[in-house]
């Protein structure tokens, strides 16, 4: 499997969180963080909001995302 690169982890999040504003970074095109601000996350707790990006990455999580970071913030949250 070719290696992700960020673009493309920030293309699939955006896919499963249709309107979140993605940032993705990568030195290694392993290891990623994330910044995701969605509306999807009112009311949800840190760990929910979590499963649902790891959800938007499917099988990729453990192959060639071998780590993510996650910052998962709603508009308010994000002062938007």
């Amino acid at each position: 499997m070719p290696p992700m690169n960020p673009e493309e982890v920030a293309r699939l999040i955006r896919a499963g969180l249709p309107g979140a504003d993605v940032r993705v970074l990568s030195e290694d095109q392993t290891h990623f963080s994330a910044r995701i601000v969605a509306e999807q996350f009112s009311g949800l707790r840190s760990l929910a909001r979590h499963q649902m990006v790891y959800r938007t990455l499917g099988e990729r999580m453990g192959r060639e995302i071998h780590a993510l970071s996650i910052e998962a913030l709603t508009p308010a949250e994000a002062g938007g």
